[in-house]
């Protein structure tokens, strides 16, 4: 089985068998966005900007691929809509996340569909 990762950053997955760190493709699936703006917050005389974003496509995501799996982030996950059974994201959730004392995320248990 190959493990594509299509994210900028490498992805260590901690086992019971230790760390496997799986590097960058190179190559980073995003999802298209655009930006409206839906109004403002008045804070004491101040207008901040509310922005609306609707998401559109995926990009720079290959064709599935014999024995292959893709590593994306989570917004491609689930702008995929679960269309992509070859596609997971690094499992982030509390019980998946492996975090330093600073509270960043070091590596995962493993991955999410």
């Amino acid at each position: 089985m190959a493990l594509v990762n299509l994210t900028p950053h490498p992805i260590v997955v901690r086992t019971d068998g230790g760390d496997v760190t799986i590097p960058p493709s190179g190559q980073v699936a995003r999802v298209t966005s655009q930006q409206t703006l839906a109004g403002y917050i008045d804070l004491d005389g101040v207008q901040i900007p509310v922005q609306r974003t609707t998401f559109g496509q995926v990009e720079c995501l290959p064709a599935p691929a014999p024995d292959t799996v893709y590593i994306v982030s989570g917004l491609v996950l689930s702008a995929l809509a679960g269309t992509r059974p070859d596609v997971v994201q690094p499992d982030t959730s509390p019980a998946g996340a492996i975090r330093d004392g600073d509270g960043r995320i070091v590596a995962v248990r493993g991955f999410q569909i």
